[in-house]
Protein backbone atom coordinates (compact mmCIF):
# COMPACT_ATOMS: atom_id res chain seq x y z
CA UNK A 1 0.00 0.00 0.00
CA UNK A 2 1.50 3.45 -1.11
CA UNK A 3 0.44 6.46 0.86
CA UNK A 4 1.20 10.03 0.47
CA UNK A 5 0.64 12.84 2.64
CA UNK A 6 0.93 16.42 1.62
CA UNK A 7 0.27 19.69 2.39
CA UNK A 8 2.23 20.39 5.79
CA UNK A 9 4.44 23.83 6.10
CA UNK A 10 5.13 26.03 8.93
CA UNK A 11 2.60 28.42 10.26
CA UNK A 12 2.04 30.74 13.26
CA UNK A 13 -0.22 29.63 16.36
CA UNK A 14 -3.62 30.12 15.81
CA UNK A 15 -3.57 29.36 11.66
CA UNK A 16 -4.80 26.49 9.63
CA UNK A 17 -3.63 23.60 7.85
CA UNK A 18 -5.06 21.12 5.55
CA UNK A 19 -3.57 17.82 4.91
CA UNK A 20 -4.17 15.13 2.29
CA UNK A 21 -2.90 11.82 1.76
CA UNK A 22 -3.39 9.85 -1.36
CA UNK A 23 -3.20 6.00 -1.69
CA UNK A 24 -2.82 2.84 -3.57
CA UNK A 25 -5.56 1.32 -1.67
CA UNK A 26 -7.71 -0.68 -4.21
CA UNK A 27 -10.88 -0.87 -2.28
CA UNK A 28 -10.28 2.54 -0.43
CA UNK A 29 -14.02 3.47 0.66
CA UNK A 30 -13.74 -0.18 2.73
CA UNK A 31 -11.42 1.02 5.08
CA UNK A 32 -10.97 3.23 7.70
CA UNK A 33 -7.84 5.70 7.80
CA UNK A 34 -5.58 7.18 10.42
CA UNK A 35 -3.94 10.50 10.64
CA UNK A 36 -0.73 9.84 13.58
CA UNK A 37 1.39 12.54 14.46
CA UNK A 38 5.27 12.06 15.66
CA UNK A 39 6.58 15.22 17.68
CA UNK A 40 10.39 15.51 18.14
CA UNK A 41 11.27 13.20 20.83
CA UNK A 42 7.71 11.48 21.54
CA UNK A 43 6.04 8.14 20.51
CA UNK A 44 3.71 8.62 17.23
CA UNK A 45 0.53 9.20 18.34
CA UNK A 46 -2.76 8.19 16.94
CA UNK A 47 -5.15 11.54 15.54
CA UNK A 48 -7.73 11.25 14.18
CA UNK A 49 -9.62 7.89 12.12
CA UNK A 50 -12.16 7.58 9.91
CA UNK A 51 -14.68 5.03 9.41
CA UNK A 52 -15.83 3.66 6.02
CA UNK A 53 -19.13 4.89 6.83
CA UNK A 54 -17.96 8.22 7.36
CA UNK A 55 -17.91 7.77 11.75
CA UNK A 56 -14.91 9.41 13.40
CA UNK A 57 -13.12 9.73 16.24
CA UNK A 58 -10.47 12.17 17.65
CA UNK A 59 -7.83 11.97 20.21
CA UNK A 60 -8.86 14.83 23.09
CA UNK A 61 -5.94 17.09 22.25
CA UNK A 62 -7.66 17.86 18.76
CA UNK A 63 -11.30 17.03 19.41
CA UNK A 64 -12.95 20.71 18.33
CA UNK A 65 -10.10 21.73 15.90
CA UNK A 66 -9.01 19.22 13.82
CA UNK A 67 -11.10 17.55 11.65
CA UNK A 68 -10.84 13.81 9.39
CA UNK A 69 -12.83 13.65 5.79
CA UNK A 70 -12.50 11.24 2.97
CA UNK A 71 -13.23 11.33 -0.80
CA UNK A 72 -13.49 7.75 -2.00
CA UNK A 73 -13.55 8.99 -5.43
CA UNK A 74 -10.03 9.67 -5.48
CA UNK A 75 -8.91 7.66 -2.56
CA UNK A 76 -7.33 10.54 -0.80
CA UNK A 77 -8.06 11.45 2.95
CA UNK A 78 -7.93 14.96 4.88
CA UNK A 79 -7.05 16.53 8.13
CA UNK A 80 -8.04 19.64 8.41
CA UNK A 81 -6.27 21.65 11.54
CA UNK A 82 -7.19 24.95 12.69
CA UNK A 83 -6.33 26.82 15.67
CA UNK A 84 -3.03 25.62 15.54
CA UNK A 85 -1.16 25.52 18.52
CA UNK A 86 2.77 24.71 18.99
CA UNK A 87 2.46 21.25 20.50
CA UNK A 88 0.97 20.22 17.27
CA UNK A 89 3.80 20.38 15.53
CA UNK A 90 5.62 17.25 14.30
CA UNK A 91 5.52 14.62 11.45
CA UNK A 92 1.83 13.86 10.45
CA UNK A 93 1.14 10.38 8.68
CA UNK A 94 -1.70 8.66 7.26
CA UNK A 95 -2.51 5.09 7.38
CA UNK A 96 -4.90 2.69 6.49
CA UNK A 97 -6.18 0.97 9.97
CA UNK A 98 -5.96 -2.88 8.31
CA UNK A 99 -2.77 -2.53 6.79
CA UNK A 100 0.79 -2.36 8.49
CA UNK A 101 2.50 0.29 5.57
CA UNK A 102 3.72 3.64 6.46
CA UNK A 103 3.65 6.28 4.07
CA UNK A 104 6.13 9.12 3.78
CA UNK A 105 4.51 11.98 6.34
CA UNK A 106 4.35 15.70 6.33
CA UNK A 107 6.14 18.24 8.26
CA UNK A 108 4.09 20.37 10.40
CA UNK A 109 5.42 23.31 12.24
CA UNK A 110 3.42 25.89 14.48
CA UNK A 111 5.58 28.78 15.90
CA UNK A 112 4.30 30.71 18.75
Amino acid sequence: VQLQASGGGLVQAGGSLRLSCVTSLTFFSRNAMDWYRQAPGKQRELVARIFSAGSTNYADSVKGRFTISRDNAKNTVYLQMNSLKPEDTGVYYCKALSYASWGQGTQVTVSS
